[in-house]
């Protein structure tokens, strides 16, 4: 397992350049993988080096993995929706065993009861039949790989083999938080990087048809919050990310871990070994309490960059940002 070096106390947004976008995604055809916040920036990476040259993505991943992305993406969650935080049973407020195994089912917090106190937005938690236009159902897709010589499948490599793919309404819409620095790369550049990805195809099984979408829009955002400037004091993430080190309050922050087992995408796709070392990662919708009040829009840290994470890659990096609804919260509320 990949160790990272412990950086200093979180001490906010590094500069004023970062902006907040709010991207809603179509989606066109089924998903061989989720849509991880983490995974989408490799693959944002991958654009960036086949459109605009390695020369342009080096200058963009100047300073990544000391505390100044160039951009943070969020996982996908269905329109109008955020995860709901990893928090103790006790904040939902469940009396019993039943209500408390009804509760697990509703995972999604609508926008508008965003900056509400914390047991009122748990309260209007919803389900997955009730955020999405359709309930998305994962099914197992049979493959096979033909033997050209004999020209059937067989054993060992033309074994024939199932994936899971992810069905979802016909254009459903998802929403996708960006955090991006404008000063090294513009918004409207940033958008033709995701229409091609969306194109191509995202994550796995895109060159048989799956992960296709289209961009709806693309704005700036700001998330609703009775937080007075400069008071927050706790973080609610919307994508996987790496708090270690960072100085936060553990006794009073909530996070499942998650390892990631990484793989490149492109070329080295097809290489011998297209595998990066795996990383524990504080899954989506974690809570971290800052040691100090503060805002920012993002918090974690850029992991690899100098072999860590891959021998094929040396320079390949991970993205252990998450951007961040700010709360101002206490266990005792």
């Amino acid at each position: 397992m990949t160790r990272f070096s412990p950086l200093p106390a979180w001490s906010g947004l590094p500069d004023m350049a970062h902006t907040l976008y709010r991207t809603r995604l179509c989606l066109h055809t089924a998903l061989g993988t989720p849509l991880a916040g983490d995974t989408l920036f490799g693959q944002c990476c991958w654009a960036v080096r086949e459109q605009l040259g390695e020369a342009e993505l080096q200058r963009l991943l100047t300073g990544y993995t000391t505390g100044n992305p160039w951009l943070v993406v969020s996982d996908g969650f269905p329109q109008g929706f955020l995860p709901k935080p990893t928090l103790p049973q006790l904040f939902d407020g469940a009396p019993n065993a039943g209500d408390r195994k009804a509760l697990k089912h509703k995972r999604w917090i609508p926008l508008d009861a965003v900056g509400k106190p914390l047991k009122s937005m748990l309260a209007e938690a919803k389900s997955d039949e009730e955020a999405y236009a359709k309930k998305p159902v994962e099914s197992v897709q049979a493959h096979n790989t033909l033997n050209r010589i004999t020209g059937t499948t067989g054993t060992g490599e033309f074994a024939p083999y199932t994936q899971r793919q992810i069905f979802f309404a016909q254009n459903q819409l998802i929403d996708l938080y960006l955090v991006l620095d404008e000063s090294r790369l513009p918004i409207e550049m940033l958008r033709s990087l995701l229409q091609m990805i969306g194109i191509h195809g995202y994550g796995r099984d895109a060159s048989i048809g799956l992960g296709k979408f289209s961009i709806d829009a693309i704005e700036p955002y700001r998330f609703a919050s009775t937080v007075s400037p400069g008071k927050a004091n706790a973080f609610w993430t919307l994508a996987p990310c790496a708090p270690q080190g960072l100085g936060f309050d553990a006794d009073n922050s909530f996070w499942r871990v998650i390892t990631r087992f990484g793989r490149h995408g492109s070329h080295h796709a097809l290489a011998s070994n297209p595998f990066k070392n795996p990383v524990l990662l504080a899954a989506t919708g974690a809570i971290f309490t800052a040691a100090k009040p503060t805002d920012t829009l993002f918090i974690g840290q850029g992991l690899g960059g100098n072999g860590e994470l891959s021998l094929s890659e040396p320079a390949t990096v991970q993205q252990g940002y998450a951007p961040v609804v700010n709360l101002k919260w206490s266990l005792h509320d």
